[in-house]
C-alpha cells in the first residue's frame, strides 16, 4: 500500500492497510491509523499522530515544527483523530510548551484547501474549515463550527460550537456558539438556523438559543448583566444550551466578544 518513490521511515508506525502515496515523506516518529490515505507529495513529520480513515489529499505538510519564533526545537505533538478530510496545500503544526505542547484536530472535520492550523490550535469536531481559512495560534475551535474561505483568526480567540464565520472574517475577538458572524469590522448578525436546523435541533432548542441571542446582542445589556438574564432561560428546554453559552461567555477575556 506504500508507493515505491514514497518515503516512510523504518520507525513510523502505520496500520497494515494505510495507503501511502507516490513522493509522500513519513517521519520517524509518525503513527498512522488503519484505513488512512496519504495522498501524493504529502509530508507527514514530527510527533504526530493520526486515527483511522483520515484522508490527506496532494501536497500537505502535517506535523511541521511550530511558526513562533520563541519555540527552541523542542519536542512538542500533533494529534488527528479519525474519519478527517483534509485536502491540498494544508499546513498543521505541532505544539508549544506554552500551553500542553499539543496541537489537535478532533474527528469527521472538513477541512479545504490551504487551510492553516498553527500551534497549541484545538479544533472539535464536525468543523468545516473552507479554502484558505488561517488560524493563529492557541485559537480554539468548538464541535460544528463553520470558518469561512480567507478568514483569518488572531491568536487566542475562541470560536464557540455550531458558530459560523461569514466569507473572509477578520476574527479578532470571541465567536459565541450559535451564532452566525460576517461583515468587516466583523459583528454577529443572528443565529445560525441552518446550521442548527441541519443538527436536528428541537424548536424549543432554538426558542431559547434565540432569546439568548436577543439578550447578548440586541438588548444593550453590559455581558455581565445578559449572563444572569441567561441564567433565567434554565428550565426551559434548552439546558444543556444555556449551559454551553453560560460556560462560554464565562471565558471571555481582555479580546473581548464580537456583538
Amino acid at each position: 500500500m506504500i508507493h515505491a518513490t514514497a518515503i516512510v521511515d523504518r520507525k513510523a508506525e502505520l496500520a497494515e492497510d494505510v495507503e501511502v502515496g507516490p513522493y509522500a515523506i513519513i517521519g520517524p516518529q509518525v503513527h498512522i491509523g488503519a484505513r488512512t490515505v496519504v495522498g501524493a507529495h504529502v509530508v507527514i513529520d514530527g510527533r504526530t499522530t493520526i486515527g483511522c480513515d483520515n484522508r490527506f489529499y496532494p501536497s500537505s505538510s502535517i506535523g511541521a515544527m511550530p511558526q513562533d519564533i520563541s519555540h527552541n526545537g523542542e519536542v512538542t505533538a500533533l494529534e488527528i483523530g479519525d474519519r478527517n478530510t483534509v485536502r491540498e496545500f494544508c499546513t498543521f503544526n505541532t505544539g508549544t510548551f506554552k500551553e500542553e505542547a499539543v496541537t489537535r484536530v478532533g474527528h469527521d472535520n472538513w477541512i479545504m484547501a490551504y487551510v492553516h492550523i498553527a500551534h497549541d490550535v484545538q479544533v472539535g469536531s464536525h468543523t468545516i474549515l473552507v479554502n484558505q481559512a488561517t488560524l493563529a495560534g492557541h485559537v480554539r475551535v468548538g464541535d460544528w463550527a463553520v470558518v469561512g474561505g480567507l478568514s483569518g483568526v488572531h491568536q487566542f480567540v475562541r470560536i464557540g460550537a455550531h458558530a459560523m464565520i461569514g466569507f473572509q472574517g477578520h476574527v479578532a475577538q470571541d465567536v459565541a456558539p450559535y451564532m452566525t458572524v460576517d461583515g468587516n469590522p466583523l459583528a454577529t448578525r443572528a443565529v445560525n438556523l441552518v446550521g442548527l436546523k441541519r443538527r436536528n435541533f428541537s424548536d424549543v432548542r432554538i426558542a431559547v438559543i434565540r432569546k439568548m441571542h436577543k439578550l447578548i446582542f440586541r438588548e444593550g445589556l453590559p455581558l455581565e448583566q445578559a449572563r444572569l438574564q441567561i441564567e433565567g432561560l434554565r428550565g426551559q428546554g434548552g439546558d444543556e444550551d444555556v449551559a454551553l453559552m453560560l460556560g462560554f461567555l464565562a471565558g471571555v477575556g481582555k479580546r473581548g466578544l464580537v456583538r
